[in-house]
């Protein structure tokens, strides 16, 4: 029989530590599945739900939306949650050290990695807008609340009069001229205070995407305290900043229902609901509105950004994370709908108060964070105690998706080093990442800021996913084998993934993937913001982006089958595709039935002919 195994041993501990009450006590673990939960509808739940959802939903049909929405929810989104979730906690890995499943598809990984970075970057960029803000809320009256500032234009219009006189004879001007005229000449002729304070005073935007211009020092600032606020919520990982969740994942809901009360009790809100939510059903027959809402169900989940595959590893073995993907999922579609209420009913007021249509105030993107309904708070009795809740909303929205995001690049580069020294200064690494995340930000907080983020919200996180979760649900299904991975997740809930599961995963979701991609690449249009057309060497550098992370996968497959023995190619791209011996349950103590110890633990790496190999190769 086997020697008795040290406890450090048996509990994969850093050597020369105590034995901790986590069960992996080298990697650490939840404190309890509340954090988890929580964590991962922080990650899951983000600025998307807010300021995109309600207005696909308004431009789709209203509530005929729903229905393909909630489709595709149960058809791909769940399924792909799951899948990430079972994954991550199986092998208790960051989003590399998962591919030990198949070695030469490690480029998926770094691919995650890749996609990380970039949303990790502007992602920042938007937080700490919504700081300046916050900031700038503390204050008895909004400073884009009127036109009389030195910012101002000789177009500008607000909709506060100091009378109501004036406010009388702005509403019929403004309702003469919404009849009279087309949107375009409308938005030429009148822009609101709130969108001067943003383009002219915040921004000080520039006429081009090259003309970087000067540093905003007030966003520069601003970002420096959302990457210390990032890094001291995770300056012990998942230890502190599943602490942090407690607080920054439940928070925006109360915030939601504060302003979803006081939304519904003023003039217009029912016409704004109904705008929202009034179903065309005719529009439920257009594969446009299935698109967009696979598109969105696929990108608000977060799935192939490798943060689930992160959080997932920090859990018990045994945790059942089928029930914790379900969980979330829904917690996160509700989340969407509920804002949408939240949104609409604002707008629906200030478009009453305007006398215009909703769909004159309806935006999306930093469009409505920034603008519309900055523009609609002002209006409400103490604006600045409206406008401090809304903002301060945004930061925990934000902040709830940060932090997956740095630790999900954090524990890639922990596990891949897996020394002792790395893991015991895991916070050297955080501090590392976060100082150059704010380094490669700067550029956004200059004049052309706004140009560059929107150029890497469209391309760097766009049809990449896509690719990255169709390679991943091929790699698992079809090459490691899905008789295998049925098992294993077996092994580690207890029973078998559902029928329903097994389908989605082998079939329909990859199907489903396939069409959001063909979808994406049919409907694809230039970038452009506002009037603004970006000029064409811009969009070649968004398509570089967008390639930087697809690009990872085939240039490790072929850098792996070169470095695997064997004499033909196609012993070499066996080997490669074979899982590593040291695949499987990280703990000793899991590591039961074929992946029980057959020998020594330290192992060396055997050729080809003698390498135990657990997958089906099902294409070979």
């Amino acid at each position: 029989s086997a020697p008795a195994r040290p406890p450090y041993a048996q509990n994969g501990a850093v050597p020369g530590e105590p034995v901790k009450k986590d069960e992996n006590s080298r990697r650490g673990n939840w404190g309890n599945q509340i954090e988890f939960v929580l964590t991962s509808v922080g990650y899951a739940v983000g600025l998307g739900n807010v300021w995109r959802f309600p207005y696909l939903c308004y431009r789709n049909g209203g509530g005929a939306f729903m229905l393909p929405y909630f489709i595709m929810l149960v058809f791909c989104g769940i399924p792909l949650f799951f899948l990430e979730l079972s994954f991550g906690q199986f092998a208790s890995l960051g989003c590399l050290g998962v591919w030990k499943i198949s070695p030469m598809f490690k480029g998926v990984g770094y691919g995650m990695m890749v996609v990380s970075t970039y949303i990790g970057i502007y992602y920042n960029v938007v937080i700490c807008i919504a700081f300046y803000y916050f900031f700038m809320s503390m204050t008895n009256l909004l400073p884009w609340t009127y036109c009389n500032n030195p910012w101002n234009t000789p177009d500008c219009s607000g909709v506060v009069g100091t009378g109501s006189q004036l406010n009388g004879s702005l509403t019929n001007a403004t309702s003469t001229l919404v009849a009279g005229v087309s949107e375009v000449v409308n938005r030429s002729k009148r822009t609101s205070p709130s969108e001067e304070y943003w383009k002219h005073y915040v921004l000080n935007i520039s006429d081009d995407i090259g003309n970087f211009g000067e540093v905003r020092l007030p966003i520069l600032g601003c970002l420096a305290i959302s990457w210390f606020v990032v890094f001291l919520c995770l300056i012990r990982g998942v230890k502190s900043s599943g602490k942090v969740v407690y607080f920054t994942a439940t928070f925006p809901y109360v915030v939601l229902t504060i302003l979803f009360i006081r939304g519904i009790t003023l003039d217009g809100a029912i016409n704004g609901i109904k705008y929202y939510l009034t179903p065309q059903w005719q529009k439920v027959l257009d594969a446009k509105v299935w698109g967009d809402a696979a598109s969105q169900i696929f990108y608000s989940l977060g799935c192939a950004w490798g943060g689930l595959i992160t959080m997932a590893s920090y859990n018990k073995f045994h945790n059942n994370c089928f029930r914790d993907s379900i969980i979330i999922s829904i917690t996160n579609c509700a989340t969407s709908v509920y804002a949408g209420f939240v949104i609409f009913s604002i707008l629906g007021f200030m478009a009453h108060h305007l006398n215009v249509p909703v769909s004159e105030v309806a935006d999306h993107g930093p469009g409505l964070a920034f603008v519309a309904y900055p523009e609609a708070l002002t209006l409400l009795p103490i604006s600045p105690l409206w406008s401090l809740l809304f903002f301060f909303m945004l930061i925990l929205l934000g902040l709830g998706t940060q932090f997956c995001l740095l630790e999900t690049l954090v524990t890639a580069i922990v596990d891949e080093i897996g020394t002792d020294w790395i893991i015991r200064n895991k916070t050297v690494v955080t501090l590392s990442v976060a100082i150059v995340g704010f380094l490669l930000g700067v550029p956004l907080t200059t004049q052309a800021g706004i140009y560059w983020l929107l150029l890497m919200d469209n391309y760097a996180a766009s049809f990449s996913l896509v690719i990255i979760s169709c390679i991943m649900c091929i790699c698992i299904m079809y090459i490691y084998g899905h008789t295998n991975y049925f098992k294993d997740v077996e092994m580690m809930l207890g029973f078998p993934p559902p029928l329903f599961f097994k389908v989605c995963w082998r079939f329909i979701s990859p199907v489903i993937i396939s069409f959001i991609l063909i979808f994406t690449v049919i409907q694809y249009k230039p970038i452009t913001y506002n009037d603004y057309i970006y000029p064409g060497w811009s969009l070649a550098i968004g398509f570089s982006m967008a390639l930087s992370s697809v690009i990872c996968i085939p240039i490790y497959a072929l850098y792996k089958i070169s470095r695997s023995p064997g004499a033909t190619f196609r012993e070499r791209l066996k080997y490669a595709c074979r899982s590593h011996p040291k695949w499987g349950p990280a703990l000793q103590e899991h590591r039961t039935g074929r992946y029980a110890p057959m020998a020594s633990e330290d192992t060396v790496e055997p050729s080809v002919g003698e390498i135990p190999f657990t997958g089906d190769l099902y294409i070979l």
